[in-house]
Order: structure tokens, then C-alpha cells, then sequence
């Protein structure tokens, strides 16, 4: 069996893999949990389109290697089309709305997004594959949303009126669901790791292109801190944590393991306290029990039969 063929996931039988569908979706989330907070770091001294395009360069890279390494077959018709969605949603969109936002907003404010993403990929998942959670699916997770937001935004100190940066998270949402739930679909057929490999390199001529537009117009200049934030962004963020997150969504069922997310915000919050002393409060603690115990109703809810 080549290596491309053992990772790809049998779609025929999601529900009896769904405890390890959710293993792998925590591992995801939990890769993905620094990036507001080392976002948040790494925009004090490099710009925020050289981190967005800056760490996706670096990614392809690796990706370029981990494909050639393991002599991956390349992609055929309109697997191309659908990687580029992909490309579009998590390489590009996502990343670069992010650090555009959180040049102007805290990462607690950031972790608006988040809070959104796992409701927003369910109904991109139900759009796309026709998967039909039920009503104590629906209700949990506009629970979870609910109380992702209301945290973040007490967190916050409140969004006040909307501005630009926030516009951008919302994108930035749209971004992530969309990606998300194609990378996942696409998990099935190619691989999960594959996948997110070939989207980068089908990106990596723009996010070069991008990357070097950045150096010119603010040379970067940042601390070593700075620096391992971003090569965190690049490395994980960007390319590692999609290991197990694509093949947790692809395991699925998708809406259900995307609300694995709804614990990201505050585990972000907690890394932003451990890392760079923030303060955890009551309310802190509270919203965090709320937002876990809607997600873990979300996740145990069960799915009617497409």
C-alpha cells in the first residue's frame, strides 16, 4: 500500500471512526490554538502581509519536500479546482485577514473567529455533503457560538461599533469554513497531508509574489521573539496542525467534528495568559465551561441519515 493510499479515509464508514475523528480534530485545534496569540506577538515587528503570505512560503516549502520525499502522485482534473478553494480559503484568506485584523485588535477580540468557525463549517459541511444534524445538533452549536462570541467579546471589552477589522474576521471566517469543509471532502480522496501540501504549492507563486511585495515595502525587522512566533505560524499553523485536522474532518461526520473548535478561544486565552501574562478572570474560567459544554453536546448529538 503506497503512503498516499494509507491515509486516504474510507467515506463509506465515517460514523464508526467518529471517536477518532474527534481525536484528531482536538490534535487540530490545539496546533491551532497559539496562532492569535503568536499572531498577535509577531505583528509588533514584522508586517502583517509578511506574515500572512511570509508563512505560507515557508509551509510550501515544506510541503515541497514532504511530497517529493514520499513520491506523492500529483493531483489529476479537478482535483486542481477544488485545491485552489482550498488554497483560497486556508492559505491565503484566513491568514492574511487575521494579521491585517489583529494589527488594530487584541487576540481576545481575535477570538471572535473561532468562536464562529465551528458553526460556520457545519453549515458549509451540510451544503456541501448533504450531511443533516439533528435540531440538538443545530441548537447546540448556535449555544456554542453564542457563548464563543459573548466571551470573546467580554474578553474584549466589547467590539463597540464595526469597523474594518472586523469585517476582516468575519472574512476570515468565510475563508476557514469554506476551506475547511472542501479540504475535508478532498481529505477522502488524496490524503489529509496531501492535501494541504498541494494546496500550498499551488499557492506558493502568489503568496511568493505577496511575500516579496511585503519585504519591499517594510524590510523586516523583528526581535527573535517575533521570529519564533512566526516560524511557529509557519511551520504548525500553516502546515503541520492541518495534518490532523483535515484527516479529523475527514473522518467526520464534518459538522459534528468542527465543533471541536468551540474550545479554541479559550484555549488561546489561556495560552496568552501562560505565555505573555495575561489576566485570567472568573468570567474567564465561566465562559470556558459554558463554550466546552456546548461543544461537547454539539459533538455527542447524533445525525440523522442523509
Amino acid at each position: 500500500m503506497s503512503v498516499q493510499s494509507s491515509a486516504t479515509v474510507n467515506i463509506d464508514t465515517p460514523l464508526s471512526l467518529r471517536s477518532a475523528g474527534l481525536a484528531w480534530g482536538f490534535v487540530g485545534v490545539a496546533a491551532f490554538s497559539f496562532t492569535m496569540p503568536l499572531t498577535r506577538v509577531a505583528v509588533g515587528g514584522l508586517s502583517p502581509l509578511f506574515i500572512g503570505s511570509g508563512r505560507a512560503v515557508v509551509a510550501a516549502v515544506l510541503a515541497g519536500i514532504a511530497l517529493a520525499a514520499t513520491r506523492q502522485a500529483v493531483p489529476r482534473g479537478n482535483h486542481w479546482l477544488r485545491l485552489a478553494v482550498v488554497a483560497a480559503g486556508v492559505v491565503v484568506g484566513f491568514p492574511v485577514l487575521t494579521s491585517y485584523a489583529l494589527t488594530v485588535t487584541p487576540a481576545s477580540h481575535g477570538a471572535i473567529v473561532v468562536g464562529l468557525l465551528p458553526a460556520a463549517t457545519a453549515v458549509s459541511a451540510v451544503l456541501r455533503t448533504g450531511e443533516r444534524p439533528t435540531r440538538a445538533f443545530w441548537l447546540f452549536s448556535l449555544a456554542g457560538a453564542i457563548a464563543a462570541v459573548g466571551f470573546a467579546l467580554l474578553q474584549g471589552g466589547g467590539l463597540g461599533r464595526l469597523h474594518w477589522a472586523d469585517l476582516l474576521l468575519f472574512g476570515a471566517v468565510l475563508s476557514a469554513a469554506i476551506g475547511y469543509s472542501e479540504g475535508a471532502l478532498l481529505a477522502r480522496e488524496i490524503g489529509s497531508w496531501q492535501t494541504v501540501s498541494w494546496a500550498l504549492i499551488l499557492s506558493s507563486p502568489l503568496m511568493f509574489t505577496l511575500t516579496a511585495v511585503a519585504v519591499a515595502e517594510q524590510p523586516p525587522s523583528a526581535t527573535p521573539l517575533e521570529w519564533a512566533c512566526f516560524a511557529y505560524l509557519s511551520a504548525i499553523s500553516m502546515y503541520l496542525g492541518f495534518f490532523a485536522w483535515y484527516r479529523g474532518l475527514a473522518i467526520g461526520p464534518m459538522s459534528r467534528v468542527s465543533q471541536v473548535q468551540l474550545v479554541q478561544p479559550i484555549m488561546s486565552i489561556c495560552w496568552a495568559a501562560l505565555l505573555l501574562g495575561e489576566h485570567i478572570d472568573a468570567l474567564t474560567f465561566a465562559g470556558g465551561l459554558v463554550v466546552i459544554a456546548c461543544a461537547g453536546g454539539a459533538v455527542r448529538s447524533r445525525l440523522r441519515p442523509a
